[in-house]
């Protein structure tokens, strides 16, 4: 394992299914134990239970901080990759023509 500033050991970093994480989210939002208190629990950091939770608040409609929701990041993403097939198609438009007008 790789080690931090403080010569503590790091976690690999692990994956966790939305069905896993909607179940912490729920835990926490009980209200019978904190979020530093389930993250221990499970052996999660406490960050990411914390974003778990903002996530779900804001697909929920109940937190307005600004962040975008799941839906909202998976349409940013594809937009993304969209527009990145589309520059791509362009440069080999403009490479096309000025082939084709050298030939001509």
């Amino acid at each position: 394992m790789k080690t931090t500033g403080s010569n503590k050991p790091r976690r690999p970093r692990r994956a966790f299914t939305p069905e896993f994480k909607a179940e912490i989210v729920e835990q926490c939002q009980r209200g019978d134990r904190s979020i530093a208190q389930v993250a221990k629990d499970f052996d999660l950091t406490e960050t990411a239970v914390r974003e778990w939770v903002k996530q779900a608040e804001r697909d929920a409609g109940t937190r307005d901080d600004g962040g975008l929701s799941s839906e909202e990041k998976a349409e940013l993403a594809a937009l993304r990759r969209e527009n990145r097939r589309l520059r791509e198609d362009v440069e080999i438009l403009k490479r096309a023509t000025a082939f084709f007008a050298k030939e001509t």
